[in-house]
């Protein structure tokens, strides 16, 4: 008899169905017309095309990006409370003061702050709604975007809570918290399931409330949170909306459009900030 292919010292008179070279009984694997071995089996699996989502990810029910996020924020929670020693006023930190978003301090050079004020938070009640929240969302979008697409998401939405701030927010303010880029993923649930005809109505209602409490409760940053609401939307957009042959250069493009868009209304409000302080103090024209 034949020698199995892949075992020279073992005789045998079984066959792959598919390239028909003599194989062992360890060698063969059940298919779905006979045995295959496992060179076929092997080579059959890479040749399978691996479906993908609405914006060109492959899914993957494992998370990466959310909870690396969530790790992140708490990290920088953790040595805020601990620079103030308390958790209750982590505000009183040196980090807290060198990254909180004040409009009048961005426009004095100190731009860093549209960025790393999204990491702060005001206490332990304050980042635990937000954590809570990306952990949610984050469940349920990162599948669908993908690590790279739902990680650009999130950063364009909360610098466009940063910008907005920036843009019409009172010079003296203090905002920090990740609640831009959180309205920025729930913004871009909303457009998801429009994109994949579900039922809207759970994100939207989710939407109107928070939006509701952004009005009515004290202390909360109603710009901030529109501001990475409508980005995130957009950007979102960008990744399940264009068409599967240019998807990557739209999700591109868009991105990048978004990005310069918001450094450019930055500054321009910078210009404009550094202009009137100069006025109000020196009186320059």
């Amino acid at each position: 008899m034949p020698s199995c292919a892949r075992h020279p010292d073992r005789p045998t008179g079984l066959r792959c169905t598919r390239c028909d070279r003599p194989a062992c009984p360890e060698c063969l694997r059940e298919a779905s017309v006979g045995y295959q071995c496992v060179d076929c089996v092997n080579e059959g699996r890479s040749a399978v095309r691996r479906g993908t989502t609405v914006a060109g990810a492959q899914p993957t029910q494992r998370l990466v990006v959310m909870p690396v996020l969530v790790a992140l924020n708490l990290v920088v929670f953790a040595v805020t409370a601990y620079q103030a020693q308390s958790v209750g006023h982590n505000e009183n930190s040196r980090l807290f003061l060198d990254w909180y978003l004040a409009p009048g301090v961005v426009a004095d050079g100190e731009w860093w702050r549209l960025f790393t004020s999204g990491f702060l938070h005001f206490g332990p009640v304050h980042i635990a709604l937000n954590m809570i929240a990306l952990y949610i969302l984050g469940r349920d979008l990162e599948p669908i975007l993908g690590r790279l697409r739902f990680t650009a998401v999130y950063l364009v939405s909360l610098l466009g809570g940063g910008v907005a701030v920036f843009l019409f927010g009172d010079v003296n303010s203090a905002v920090a918290g990740a609640s831009g880029a959180v309205f920025g993923l729930m913004g871009g649930i909303a457009v998801v399931t429009f994109r994949l005809k579900l039922n809207p109505g759970p994100a939207l209602g989710i939407i109107a409330i928070n939006v509701f409490m952004s009005v009515t409760l004290p202390g909360i940053s109603l710009l901030g949170h529109l501001g990475g609401l409508v980005v995130g939307a957009i950007a979102t957009a960008a990744m399940v909306y264009p068409p599967r042959r240019s998807r990557n250069a739209w999700q591109a493009g868009t991105l990048l459009a978004l990005a310069a868009a918001l450094i450019g209304l930055a500054m321009v409000r910078g210009a404009q900030l550094s202009e009137l302080f100069c006025t109000a103090q020196f009186g320059c024209h």
